[in-house]
């Protein structure tokens, strides 16, 4: 329920604010709900002439029935309480239940952040609750069921499966906040371990390294199939500006602040372990430009990362990727070594 304590100067009668406070305050609407009504009572009891003659400061405030001017002290509180409204964040969660990969999937909707978590059906005996978070979720139906193989495998060993939709974000800042608020909900909501496993997979190395080098400290390991590294490779500036809210020629200069081969040494310092797979005939995501040039600058700033180049092997979904082992024990020996984040 919204409570707004409106007062009014002696020139305009007090019956108006009065009944505009009771009827506003006193329903049984949520906060959205309330403004809106208390915004059209406003607009409806008042007169333009008894508008401008409320006592106090101008406010000129933009509300759902049209922009009008809301002035004096009934003008301040609708104004700072539609401020508030605007800027709280979104606290409604609403949970489906489905199946994906014979496991069950909670399709969840936080607020305006959209995800999954797809819990293992036998938890580990120890407690532990590890994960894998995989990007790009969302885009183009991802994860596929070329995932099947590997996801598998993860969950028959206790690791849940997450997902996160931020579009087609290339990872911008606006994406990583909200990759944010879906870590902290789920680590809290279900114990998920403190330290998350990221699976890039081809535009997803640059959602997950962004996000990745900003919260080090909350990284397990990073393990990726053909990750793009380098904004100016794929999708190439003018693409990405948009996503990035700039122009070109703005993220051009400020591209040290968002292109992942020029942002490890948060990760480096953490020693996160970082393993690519990666094939050396890749003509959408070049192996030398992005996995091959973020392996060598990782190990020159002493960070743990290896790169596994997969011959004679392009930008497709086959089984030297999907189905490899060695991708498979990487996330086993990193992920798993931590205890659960307590609720």
């Amino acid at each position: 329920m919204l409570a707004i304590c409106a007062t009014t100067g002696s020139a305009v009668p007090a019956k108006k604010p009065l009944k505009v406070f009771i009827l506003a305050a006193q329903s049984n609407m949520d906060e959205h709900a309330a403004v809106k009504t208390f915004a059209s009572l406003v607009v409806e009891l008042f007169t333009a002439k008894e508008l401008k003659t409320l006592e106090g400061p101008s406010h000129r405030v933009h509300h759902y029935v049209g922009t009008a001017k809301i002035v004096g002290p009934i003008g301040k509180a609708f104004a700072e309480a539609m401020v508030k409204m605007l800027t709280q964040e979104k606290s409604t969660v609403s949970v489906q239940e489905t199946q994906r990969f014979a496991c069950k999937c909670l399709e969840l909707q936080i607020g305006d952040v959209q995800g999954f978590v797809i819990h293992p059906s036998e938890p580990n005996a120890d407690g532990s609750r590890p994960w894998i978070w995989y990007a790009p979720s969302y885009w183009y139906g991802y994860p596929n069921e070329r995932l099947t193989w590997l996801f598998s495998r993860l969950l028959k060993q206790g690791y849940s499966i997450c997902g996160t939709n931020v579009g087609d974000s290339f990872g911008s800042p606006k994406s990583r906040k909200i990759y944010s608020r879906f870590y902290k909900y789920v680590v809290k909501e279900y114990g998920l371990s403190a330290k998350v496993c990221l699976l890039p997979q081809s535009r997803g190395g640059l959602m997950w390294y962004n996000w990745a080098v900003e919260n080090p400290e909350k990284v397990a390991c990073i393990g990726g199939i053909y990750p793009v590294c380098d904004l100016t490779s794929y999708p190439g500036l003018g693409d990405t500006a948009q996503a990035y809210d700039m122009t070109e020629a703005e993220l051009s200069a400020h591209l040290a602040e968002h292109n992942p081969i020029e942002r490890l040494t948060p990760l480096a310092k953490a020693k996160v372990p970082i393993l690519h797979l990666h094939g050396d005939k890749d003509n959408v995501v070049p192996l030398e430009k992005n996995s091959g040039e973020l392996i060598r600058r990782y190990q020159l700033l002493e960070g743990p990362g290896e790169l596994a180049v997969i011959a004679g092997k392009g930008h497709a979904e086959i089984p030297e990727y999907f189905e490899s082992e060695k991708l498979v024990q990487f996330f086993l020996q990193h992920g798993n070594v931590v205890s659960p984040a307590k609720k």
